[in-house]
């Protein structure tokens, strides 16, 4: 196997794996938070992103050897959405923020 094919190969290993470990931290993020948070940020029900992050952790942990594959994408996706939307308007809710007066995007 040529060198360039090798770190093609650990490149793609190394991205698959940075991809499960955020599948898994938007999985349990979902998973620890309040179900009367998600519906008062408007943002659908616990079981429902339950259920999207699961099966976006599940693919991750299948494909983490080729992460570039349709449904690695989209599990991306899904996690991607949940820690960049959901789970800041979540953190609002609940007063996850750093001190007293925290919005979505930091302390005013």
């Amino acid at each position: 196997m040529s060198p360039i094919a090798e770190a093609q190969g650990l490149v793609s290993l190394v991205l698959g794996v940075a991809a499960l470990v955020i599948q898994a931290w938007a999985l349990l993020d979902a998973a620890t938070t309040r179900s009367e948070a998600f519906v008062a940020a408007g943002k659908k029900t616990k079981g429902f992103w339950l259920v999207l992050t699961g099966v976006a952790a599940a693919i991750g942990f299948v494909f983490f050897a080729n992460p570039f594959n349709i449904f690695s994408l989209a599990a991306i996706i899904v996690a991607a959405i949940y820690l960049t939307d959901v789970r800041p308007a979540v953190r609002a809710v609940r007063g996850g923020g750093r001190g007293s007066h925290a919005g979505p995007y930091g302390p005013w």
